[in-house]
Order: C-alpha cells, then sequence, then structure tokens
C-alpha cells in the first residue's frame, strides 16, 4: 500500500520532490517521487552528524561534557546550538549555555574534534558509524557536517527508522539526544524567527510548542528533526510511531512554509487509519 496523502508533493512549487513515511518497526508506509535521486541535504545533514557524534561517544572516542569548540563549551553545548558560536563564523557571539545560537560553525568544530579524538576525518567516520551499517550506500557527508551532506529518501527512511528503534545506540542514549537541552533557552529557528523557548535536543529539534513551525499542527509536541534550507525535511512523531522524509530541489522560502504543514497533517491523519 502506499499513503495517498505523500501524491501532495506533486502540488509543491518545485521542480522536483520525493517523500516517503515509515513506521518504527521498519515498515514503509509509502513512497512516492524519485526516492532513489540523490538531493543535496543542506542542514537536514545535521541529524546524520549528530547520529555518528553519538556513536563516538558510546564508543568512548568522546564524552558529551568534555571541553570541544570555544572556552567553555562542551560536545553537549555544540549539539544543542548553546555554544555561544556565531550561524557561519568561527567567532564567539555569547557564553555557552545562555542562548540557543543556531550554528553551522558549531557543528563543523564538532567535526573536527570527533576526528582529532577518532584520528579518522569525520565524513568517514560518519561513514563507518552510521552510513555503512544502516546500508545508506547513497549517502554521502563529504564538506561541512553542519550542510553538505547528500542523500536519497530511501536511505534516509533507513536512518528514520533507526532514530524510532535505535540498534546503533542504545536507546537511553537516543532519548537524550531527543530530550531538551538547556531547557528555557531562547533562540531564533532560521526562517521562522525568534522562538521562545527555543527547544532543541542533541543535533535534532524538538517541536514542543512552537509556533509557526514547520511541521503539522497536529504534530505532537515530542516531534523530532530538521529541515533544510535546499527544501528538505525529516520529522520523527514519537507519540504516532511514523517518520517523514521529503526531499526537493528548491530552496527553502515561504512556498515550504506554506505547503509543509498540511502536508504533515494529512500524512498523520491518513496514517493514523491505516
Amino acid at each position: 500500500m502506499s499513503l495517498k496523502s505523500l501524491a501532495l508533493i506533486e502540488n509543491w512549487p518545485v521542480p522536483t520532490a520525493a517523500a516517503g513515511v515509515v513506521r518504527a518497526d521498519g515498515t514503509i508506509l509509502g513512497i512516492h517521487g524519485p526516492v532513489g535521486q540523490r538531493f543535496p541535504l543542506a542542514s537536514v545533514t545535521k541529524p546524520l552528524a549528530a547520529y555518528a557524534a553519538l556513536v563516538a561517544y558510546e564508543e568512548g572516542a568522546v564524552e558529551l561534557d568534555e571541553p570541544a569548540g570555544p572556552a567553555g563549551s562542551t560536545v553537549r553545548h555544540l549539539l544543542a546550538h548553546t555554544s555561544g558560536l556565531a550561524f557561519d563564523e568561527h567567532r564567539v557571539t555569547a557564553p555557552p549555555g545562555e542562548r540557543r545560537l543556531y550554528s553551522n560553525a558549531g557543528f563543523e568544530q564538532l567535526g573536527d574534534h570527533i576526528a582529532k579524538a577518532a584520528d579518522i576525518p569525520f565524513a568517514e567516520y560518519a561513514r563507518q558509524a552510521v552510513l555503512e551499517p544502516l546500508g545508506m550506500t547513497a549517502t554521502t557527508l563529504d564538506g561541512s557536517p553542519a550542510k553538505d551532506g547528500v542523500s536519497t529518501v530511501e536511505d534516509l527512511l533507513h536512518f528514520a527508522a533507526e532514530s524510532q528503534a535505535p540498534r546503533l545506540l542504545d536507546p537511553r542514549t537516543v532519548a537524550e539526544a531527543m530530550s531538551v537541552q538547556y531547557p528555557g533557552t531562547k533562540g531564533v529557528l532560521p526562517g521562522y524567527g525568534h522562538q521562545n523557548p527555543n527547544d532543541w535536543g542533541l543535533g535534532f529539534e524538538i517541536r514542543d510548542s512552537k509556533s509557526p513551525h514547520w511541521t503539522g499542527a497536529s504534530s505532537s509536541p515530542r516531534t523530532f528533526g530538521h529541515f533544510g534550507q535546499s527544501g528538505t525535511f525529516l520529522w520523527i512523531d514519537p507519540d504516532a510511531r511514523l517518520a517523514c522524509v521529503a526531499l526537493t530541489d528548491r530552496a527553502f522560502g515561504p512556498w515550504a512554509a506554506e505547503v509543509w504543514p498540511p502536508f504533515t497533517d494529512a500524512v498523520l491523519a491518513e496514517a493514523a487509519e491505516v
């Protein structure tokens, strides 16, 4: 079977789009579009990089609360966007832990830290630790671990299933990653403005009660995931026990803010009836 709601991507104002939905047990409820086509992920790269960082933590290569990044910052701060680093510049703009400053630079410093600790380039570490075990053969994380990943819907559905029912990590580690880090921290959700609080886990954004938001009005507060400026998203809704991936080749903009939430609501409504 295939969820009919996935066909809504045909109405999106984009040249190409692909989407898929997977349950926690790995059952694919539906796919639509060129799900084997490789798309630039932009910031949907971050959850993949974060997962590799968590493998490094479980392997003992790093500790979440060891120093990393700017003075006073830790691995945890870098993963939770509270290191104080600027968005795309390797300069400090706030003390660690005080503000949620969404930072590509922070993930780049995280990648450098893990590469040094593991004595292997971060992209190769991520391949061995996450991509290869999950069979994500079309996915690469070359370049910036913040934004340069390339993948397919097919591959990301493997990752979405793993995020719901982990095999590579202890479920307690994943539960912590999907829990709010530094509760009550204010910040800016890129594309959506100031949020108070701007809740985030370890590499994954947490929906909570944010409004406006790129997920649906019916998405549970526990929904976590990420969207990318290349017109991509991945969300996992633990209450609905399913995840959705959508990849496009049009940069994020007002079009996405308009079509993504009703699309998500339609997917959740149809999946609830299956």
